[in-house]
């Protein structure tokens, strides 16, 4: 094998803290950061468990700029690499990327570029790491770092078969460090990452997955389209938002109804034509207020740092999906909500995709236990993070900041609601060989004389007509929780309702059901965002929010003329720190966090003109010599 020369020296190398303030602004590090940079920069292999936000990609975008040689990123997200290594180069790192997209020469120009040792990263698609192998191994690799490595993990929610190959970085460049990244990973699925990268020896640094300025949100489904549109106008209006559907139909038709109200959005999922998925996502990156309606088909790597709102109007299928959904918001550290509109159809749908949908019995159950922690979660009457928490091995208090810290649900001893249904339902099938959906045994128990109930003499079970205590939609809660808690279970086709084992227990009396009460939502709780400016940090007085949006105004005009999203340039938290600090110079513009050495030289002058309220004919360059 063929190894390379080396590149022409670099003297001393700098220092990751010098690195981390000169290129990106910061002057200290996050959490484990340190750790975990000092780590891979000696040549360790590493397992990171960092939440979206918590600043991964520092992890081995430092080391790659310390380490001599040119640092290689496997990413699975080709239709974002071009602005991952925009956003680089606007702050003086040289990065490209070798992906399909390209033509001949624009890939042998990037060949020429890491043989000369003239790139600090390159991004590859990991189906393109065979390909380019011989290429590897004439140039000298600072690192290899796999991103979005849960993709490894065959059970998991985002499995990319391409990724089990990536045992090729232990066996054929085993001198070379790997750092595997990814935003959520139960215990189960590290074990599986370690072992299907081998990564045995890797040092596993797993971080807080709290992301404390997302308020999570769980309501009941009655009219979820109408529920949303309220969230967007009363809440995030003309913010970013990613709205998710389960199916593509659903995502089209959401998407044309909420442009029909006037929010700016569009469809995403992998039935539309790639040039339009390509469209819509560049759109949903470098415009301000778009709101995408997708399947969980959008969203992996996204790294747009100003969504200030994720939606489900369909129950996720596991909690790790969820989490890993709701974490694209609020990239920035701002304020943001997780909202999931959830009713008992989702559930009954979600039970009868596991019973008809393809794997062994193995693999089915693992996704009906995915699905039993994701409805525990809807159904808490405890603090909503503290559960989520829990799921991934981290114990907390009560967070403040979800809707159950906020507006507590009232718990009730529902044993004998219970007792009611679940006779009903065995009297159906005892008596008469009969099973139905939620919908009809509600008219019995609440003694409806509909045509169906009349017909089937189900005037006569003597459960008809004893559930008047509770309404309509109280009655499908109680089935719901039933559901969530393992006593009722969907059958067949069209999702008919059955007993289970446990439900014996609480017919003969011996087992207490526990049901929460969904209270009424209190207006301040709905709008206790709905005062401050869009996009505009809450801790903003007002001559400071007014600064804010001239800045962000000059940003988008900056951000068109280069052709990059807008957070490239600046993200609102660097632009909400301008607005408070003021500064009056480049030498107090450099202070601020997030202004490094090269976004000061491209951007300085003109954004201390903005601050001083002087006209700027240039709104990128700080002088004629700027890059």
């Amino acid at each position: 094998m063929t190894r390379p020369t080396p590149h022409p020296a670099r003297g001393t190398p700098p220092a990751p803290l010098e690195v981390l303030t000169r290129v990106w602004g910061y002057d200290v590090f996050r959490g484990q950061q340190a750790e975990i940079i000092e780590a891979v920069t000696t040549g360790e292999d590493a397992l990171v468990l960092m939440p979206t936000g918590g600043g991964k990609s520092l992890c081995y975008q430092i080391p790659a700029l310390v380490r001599e040689g040119t640092g290689v990123v496997i990413s699975p997200l080709i239709a974002l690499m071009h602005d991952q290594v925009d956003a680089l180069e606007q702050l003086g790192v040289h990065a490209a990327y070798l992906n399909s997209t390209q033509t001949v020469e624009e890939r042998r120009a990037v060949e020429r570029r890491l043989l000369a040792g003239e790139l600090d990263l390159l991004y590859l698609a990991p189906e393109r790491l065979s390909v380019a192998a011989d290429l590897l191994d004439r140039a000298r690799i600072a690192l290899f770092a796999v991103d979005e490595a849960h993709c490894v993990a065959q059970w998991g929610h985002d499995f990319r078969p391409d990724y089990l190959g990536l045992t090729i970085l232990h066996d054929r460049w085993p001198e070379v460090p790997r750092i595997a990244l990814t935003a959520t990973a139960t215990e189960e699925t590290r074990e599986e990452i370690v072992r299907n990268l081998r990564l045995d020896d890797a040092r596993v640094f797993v971080s807080s997955f709290d992301r404390p300025n997302i308020q999570y949100r769980v309501g009941p489904k009655q009219d979820a389209r109408r529920q949303l549109l309220q969230l967007v106008r009363t809440e995030h209006d003309g913010e970013a938002g990613i709205v998710y559907c389960l199916s593509r139909a659903s995502v089209e038709r959401t998407a044309e109804w909420l442009a029909g109200q006037g929010v700016t959005a569009l469809p995403y999922h992998a039935g539309l034509p790639a040039e339009l998925r390509r469209e819509h996502q560049t759109r949903f990156l470098r415009e301000d207020g778009v709101v995408m309606v997708a399947t969980i088909a959008f969203g992996m790597g996204i790294d747009k740092p100003d969504v200030r709102f994720v939606a489900h109007l369909d129950l996720p299928k596991s909690i790790e999906g969820y989490y890993q959904e709701t974490g694209r918001a609020g990239r920035d550290g701002l304020p943001s909500t997780a909202w999931l509109a959830y009713g008992l159809q989702d559930v009954v749908q979600q039970r009868r995709m596991i019973g008809d949908g393809e794997g062994d019995r193995q693999r089915k159950r693992a996704q009906t236990l995915h699905l039993d922690a994701m409805l525990a979660l809807c159904e808490t009457v405890q603090c909503r993070r503290q559960q989520l928490l829990r799921y991934f091995g981290e114990e907390s208090g009560p967070c403040g900041n979800c809707d159950t810290c906020l507006n507590p649900p009232e718990a009730f001893d529902g044993t004998v609601p219970a007792q009611k249904l679940l006779s009903t339902v065995v009297r159906l099938q005892r008596e008469r060989g009969q099973q139905f959906g939620a919908g009809h045994l509600v008219d019995i128990l609440l003694g409806r004389e509909t045509e169906r109930v009349v017909r089937m003499r189900h005037t006569e079970l003597t459960t008809f007509g004893i559930g008047t205590e509770l309404g309509e939609q109280e009655w499908r809660g109680v089935v719901r929780q039933l559901l969530a808690q393992g006593l009722l279970q969907v059958q067949g086709e069209y999702g008919v309702l059955a007993l289970t084992d446990a439900a014996g227990q609480v017919l003969r009396g011996q087992q207490e059901v526990r049901l929460r009460r969904e209270p009424e939502r209190t207006k301040a709780a709905r709008t206790s965002r709905t005062s401050r400016t869009a996009a505009a940090p809450p801790a903003l007085d007002a001559p400071e929010q007014e600064l804010f949006q001239q800045l962000r105004a000059w940003r988008s005009t900056a951000a068109k003329e280069q052709g990059v999203p807008a957070y490239v340039v600046f993200n609102d938290a660097t632009l909400a720190a301008i607005a408070q600090a003021r500064p009056g110079s480049l030498g107090e513009l450099r202070g601020i966090s997030g202004v490094g050495d090269a976004k000061l030289e491209r951007y300085g002058r003109a954004v201390c003109q903005v601050v001083a309220g002087t006209d700027e004919p240039s709104t990128a360059a700080a002088d004629p010599g700027a890059p």
